[in-house]
This record gives structure tokens, C-alpha cells and sequence, in this order.
């Protein structure tokens, strides 16, 4: 019974989180760091104000705790790679995921460019400690892949950047993109032909054969 207990109220606050997590994204990208508050958070969630600094602790590590989960949402498909991994299903992998999750997550997206753009202040410890160590981490092994003779010989972290950013292009600049095409939002026609381009030319350019793979869902 105490387990069945502690499993309902485990439970129960991953439902809290998640409801705070998804109105706070919705309000700072809307809003801004400094243009939210925790009663607007609240209001969006449907829980006291209370609620939120019980959950979260504060205003900023909320902020701080969703700016992580996105860059661990796009980041998650490079974290079991190694030298015996296959660079085309790997970086296809990469590309098609942070595509899919631009589209689901537009929200946290934009949030995360936002903050980019205001030079990261809250960010800058992150950017610098672990997010440096992931890349240097994940650039050893595409080196590796380099010397094995499975790509050409590319600086690893601008392959990364290039990857980031040109696949943030369809959510940052959505607008741009819609105008462009006529439409409201990208069909997964669209989706479908955007990912085969853009494997397409980074693969090529890195010598590697780009064979489509399709293990990774549109929208």
C-alpha cells in the first residue's frame, strides 16, 4: 500500500510539473523573461501561484529548467553514438529530429533563440561548462569517423552548429517560410522534402552517401 501511495504522488507531480513546464513555455515565449510572471505562469496552468514556486523554486529556475529540457530534447540522438556508429543514419537521425521537434515545440524553440539572442545571461554557465563538453564529446567521435575513412575530414563542431541552426531556420523564421510557400504551417509533404534537402547537402558534404531513412515521425 505505502508504495502504491508513493507511486500516486509520484505521479501526481510529474502531472504538476509538466502542466507548469508547458504554460511557463508558452508565457516566456510569448512574453520574455523579464514580460512573464509566476501568477501569469500560474493563471496559464490553472494552479495557485503557490504552486509554482513549490515546484520549480523560482522564477528563474523555471526559466533556466526549460531552456534545458529543450536543448536535451534535440541533443537526446547524439547521447549513444560511437566510433561503430553509422555517420548517415546518425546525423539523418539528428537532422529529422530536430526538425520534428521545431515543429512540435515551436514554443520552447523560439524561447531558447530568444535567450540566444540577448546574449544568454542565464544560460552562459551551461553554454560554456556542459554544453562545451557534450560537443567536444560528440566531436571526438565524428572525428573517429573521419580517420575510419566513413566521412570526410569536417570540423565536427561546425557540423553541429550547421545542424542547429539550419534546422531551426524552419521554426525561428516560420513566418518567412509560410509567407514564402502560401501556406499557414509546413504540410508533411513540405517537412518530408525539407529533411531530404537538407540531408541531402550536409551528408554530401561530408561525404557521405545520403541514404533517407524514415525512423523518425514528421509532426
Amino acid at each position: 500500500m505505502t508504495a502504491d501511495i508513493a507511486n500516486h504522488e509520484s505521479a501526481s507531480r510529474d502531472r504538476i510539473e509538466q502542466a507548469i513546464l508547458s504554460a511557463a513555455e508558452q508565457v516566456f515565449s510569448q512574453h520574455g523573461y523579464r514580460g512573464a510572471s509566476l501568477q501569469a505562469i500560474a493563471d496559464q496552468a490553472g494552479l495557485p501561484k503557490a504552486n509554482i514556486l513549490y515546484y520549480m523554486g523560482s522564477k528563474q529556475l523555471l526559466y533556466v529548467r526549460l531552456l534545458n529540457r529543450m536543448m536535451s530534447r534535440w541533443n537526446a540522438v547524439l547521447e549513444d553514438i560511437t566510433p561503430e556508429s553509422d555517420p548517415a543514419r546518425v546525423l539523418s537521425d539528428f537532422i529529422r529530429t530536430k526538425m520534428m521537434l521545431g515543429q512540435r515545440y515551436p514554443e520552447g524553440s523560439k524561447l531558447f533563440a530568444a535567450e540566444i539572442l540577448a546574449g544568454a545571461p542565464f544560460l552562459n554557465n551551461y553554454l560554456s561548462g556542459e554544453l562545451k563538453e557534450w560537443v567536444a564529446s560528440r566531436a571526438a567521435i565524428i572525428r573517429q569517423w573521419s580517420r575510419q575513412g566513413k566521412m570526410d575530414d569536417v570540423d565536427p563542431r561546425w557540423l553541429i552548429f550547421l545542424i542547429w541552426s539550419a534546422t531551426q531556420h524552419y521554426t525561428e523564421y516560420s513566418a518567412q517560410v509560410t509567407g514564402i510557400l502560401g501556406t499557414e504551417v509546413l504540410s508533411e509533404t513540405d517537412f518530408e522534402s525539407i529533411c531530404r534537402f537538407l540531408e541531402h547537402v550536409i551528408l554530401k558534404g561530408c561525404g557521405i552517401s545520403a541514404t533517407h531513412f524514415s525512423s523518425v515521425s514528421s509532426v
